[in-house]
């Protein structure tokens, strides 16, 4: 996954993004990125800073700048799902929906014009 379009940081291995948390190393294809509400939890920072390779300033420093950021707020602790889409009856689609226009090109031939040439 490509980097946000808002940074806010860069560093060597993790960018503070409007996402959240990114590595800048493309090949991971955003599989270790945290988003924003995943900041605070402790688990999955816990998981990403045991993993080998990483370099821990970097990512210590970056999950500042991101927490402060991005602060904690008390009814962002439980991620919601996004909601159901709305059912939609057939009768308001048909009342919303415009007609179809028709085309006719019955007893019509294309007219070719000719080519402009410049003489000489």
């Amino acid at each position: 996954m490509a980097l946000h379009r808002d940074i806010f940081r860069v560093g060597r291995q993790w960018a503070v993004t409007g996402f959240g948390l990114q590595a800048i190393d493309q090949r991971l294809k955003g599989v270790i990125d945290i988003k924003i509400a995943e900041l605070w939890d402790d688990e999955l920072i816990a998981r990403r800073r045991a993993m080998p390779g990483l370099n821990v300033q970097d990512f210590e420093k970056a999950l500042a700048i991101g927490r402060e950021r991005f602060p904690q707020s008390p009814g962002s602790i439980a991620v919601t799902p996004d909601p159901a889409p709305m059912a939609v009856s057939e009768a308001t689609v048909a009342t919303t929906s415009q007609p179809t226009p028709t085309l006719r090109t019955e007893g019509r031939l294309a007219r070719l014009a000719p080519r402009w040439r410049i003489r000489r």
